[in-house]
């Protein structure tokens, strides 16, 4: 009766790590097409939020590709993967800051209707991934890990369309700036609370 027990759990994970798979490989695919058209409309429109949001989807991309690297690994090896998980978004932030400052001292003027057009594409790609992987936030720290990163894509997704808003009414690149240092206060913070939670994990 226990053997029996015991091999319908070891099944039942089996297919969980299963499902666990195909959520994140859809949301890989999705995450590396949207950053292929956030970077280029980013670099083309001058856009910080968007170049921005772009590295975020290319970060989150990384992020499900270590994760479906670790899913059928140990405890351990996943709270390692969430701490790189938590460099890469570090990272991320870093490199929206130092772009920041670029675009400050150039003055470089965004295109409104790009940053909007694409920020609307961006936050519709990203309500999907949420979607996919919201029933598998609580499965364990890798899991909840990828989905903290999904949804700070849809505030990062509204803010670059608040910003859109504003540079269109406005006519000057602020708004722009300030979405992209706002999304580098949200990648340091993301990253602090993933480092955090896969340190202990390790610890």
């Amino acid at each position: 009766m226990a053997d029996h027990c015991c091999q319908h759990k070891a099944e039942a994970l089996t297919q969980l790590k299963k499902r666990q798979a195909r959520v994140l490989w859809a949301v890989l695919g999705i995450n590396l097409a949207m950053f292929v058209v956030e970077f280029g409309a980013g670099l083309r429109a001058d856009s910080l939020s968007l170049t921005g949001d772009s590295l975020d989807m290319l970060g989150d991309a990384l992020v499900y590709g270590t994760s479906l690297y670790v899913i059928h690994r140990s405890v351990k090896a996943q709270a390692g993967a969430a701490l790189l998980k938590g460099v890469i978004m570090f990272g991320f932030a870093i490199a929206v800051f130092a772009r920041a400052v670029y675009q400050f001292v150039t003055e470089a003027a965004p295109t409104a209707e790009i940053m909007g057009f694409v920020g609307l594409l961006a936050l519709v790609a990203n309500l999907i991934c949420l979607l996919l992987l919201t029933r598998h936030r609580q499965d364990n720290l890798n899991m909840s890990s990828v989905w903290l990163c999904s949804r700070n894509d849809i505030i990062a997704n509204t803010s670059v369309l608040v910003a859109a808003g504003l540079v269109l009414l406005t006519q000057s690149p602020i708004p722009d700036l300030l979405v992209g240092l706002l999304l580098t206060v949200v990648f340091a913070r993301s990253a602090g609370t993933v480092l955090s939670q896969s340190w202990r994990a390790i610890a």
